[in-house]
Parts: C-alpha cells; structure tokens; sequence
C-alpha cells in the first residue's frame, strides 16, 4: 500500500494516519485509492473494533489536491470529457461510507486545518478530538463546488440547517474554540497533547462493547430522518440483537459480581 497513507492494526485498534504533510495532506488520486481501500479493509476486519484516524504535519487534511485537480480538468477540456469529477462518485463517496457505515466507531484526531473534503472525513467520524490549533473550513464554494464528501448531510446534523448553509454559502475558518461551541469538536485539547489524548479516546472504544457501539451507529443514522414510531420499532430490533450478544451476558454478570466488564467485541 502507498505511503501516502499509513495503516496499523494494535490491540483492536486500526490507526489510519494521512501521510502527505508536504502538501498538507491534500488528496491525490493514489492519497484517495489508498484512503478508500485501506477504510474499506478496516470495516471488514473483525479483529477491528475502533479507528482512529488522523494525520502528519500540521494540517489534518485540506481536501482536494488542486495542483492535480487543475491538470486533469485541462485534460478534460482537451479530450471532451468530464472524468475529473467521478472523484465523488470513486473516491469520496466510498471513503465517506466506511467511515460513517462502518459498525465500529471511528475518532477522528484533528491535528491541524480540516479543508473542504477533509472536514467532511473529519464529521464523517463519530466523535472529534481537535487540537485547540486546529479549523475547520468548508471552502467548496470557494472554488465554485457545491458540498460533497457527505458534508451536507454530517453537517446540518451536527450544527443545524441554518448554520450549515451560513458556512457552505460563505466559506470561513472555524477555529477550534468555535467549533467546540458549535458542536462540531467533541473535544478539543492542547495541540501537543492532541495525539495522546485522541489514541486514548479510540483505545477506549477498541477495548468495549464493539456490537453495542456499531447498534448506536445505526440508531443514530436511522432516526436522524425518521418517524418517532419509525425509530421505536428500530430501537427494537437493535436492542432485541444487542441484548442477545456475547458482551451484554458479560457485562449484566460483571455488574451482579461488582466487576468491571472485559468486552470481547461480539
């Protein structure tokens, strides 16, 4: 695998580190495939409970390359073509889709600016540790794009459908502080502090209740858009499957022991 991403499998936790500092870990066509594939292949693995991912110098990831993404539109206009732009469909999309879908939870450690797709990985995850250094910037319709790498479904879920359109119609940097207040961090810490605490925060999650954890995913994505009745009637089936699981017999039998529970994942 390209090193423009780096990948490593500890004790249950898969750590996903963009790799292209020099370019502010901007995304090129192999920074993309790798990303994609190397997601894909932690969703899939069972010995996989939790990902973190993050990234190398001082920017987390400041979306598309644009000095590859001007050369292939030139080669567009010169062939007739619109190839550039299956980005989304090749490239973001999936990469979005393993990290919201995925059935174990995914940290995102913010060490620096999150840009345009690179926000969209970051609010992808389901929880955000940020370096009270680090921003946030939308930044499509800075170059007269419309939203994607999911960002306008995370976003307006997080901060609301009003202040979503305030930062996609008139692009800024959202500082760290700010984005802890407007929902978007989770947490946010020291920037010298920030690679310790977010491995923390993922090696937590890697050693629970992983079904559990993945039940929760799918609760929140279903009953973001539905129904209330819609939504018991999930709760149901969710908790009909998680209550049946390996971990709930060991936990309800850690609790009556006054134990603390060790979680399997299953």
């Amino acid at each position: 695998m390209a090193d423009t991403v780096l990948y490593d499998v500890t004790d249950g936790l898969a750590t996903v580190t963009l790799n292209r500092p020099d370019a502010m870990n901007a995304m090129n066509t192999e920074a993309k495939v790798a990303l994609r594939d190397i997601l894909q292949e932690a969703a899939a693995d069972p010995a996989v409970r939790a990902v973190l991912l993050t990234a190398t110098g001082r920017a987390f990831c400041v979306g598309q390359d644009l000095k590859e993404h001007i050369g292939l539109l030139a080669e567009d206009r010169k062939t007739g073509t619109g190839h550039t732009m299956n980005t989304v469909r090749e490239h973001y999309n999936p990469i979005v889709t393993a990290l919201a879908g995925m059935p174990k939870p995914v940290v995102a450690g913010v060490n620096g600016v999150a840009a345009g797709a690179g926000a969209g990985f970051a609010l992808a995850a389901d929880y955000r540790v940020v370096a009270d250094t680090a921003s946030f910037n939308t930044s499509f319709a800075g170059v007269a794009l419309t939203a994607d790498s999911g960002m306008s479904w995370t976003l307006p879920r997080l901060i609301g459908q009003g202040r979503a359109a305030d930062l996609l119609l008139f692009p800024r940097s959202v500082g760290a502080q700010e984005a802890h207040e407007l929902g978007i961090a989770n947490k946010v810490v020291p920037a010298d502090e920030l690679a310790d605490e977010a491995a923390a925060v993922a090696r937590r999650l890697a050693e629970g209740p992983t079904a559990a954890y993945a039940a929760i995913k799918e609760s929140l994505a279903f009953g973001s858009g539905r129904a209330l009745a819609e939504t018991l009637e999930k709760e149901d089936e969710l908790q009909v499957r998680a209550g049946a699981s390996e971990d709930h017999h060991r936990a309800v039998e850690a609790f009556v022991k006054k134990e603390k529970p060790v979680f399997l994942g299953r």
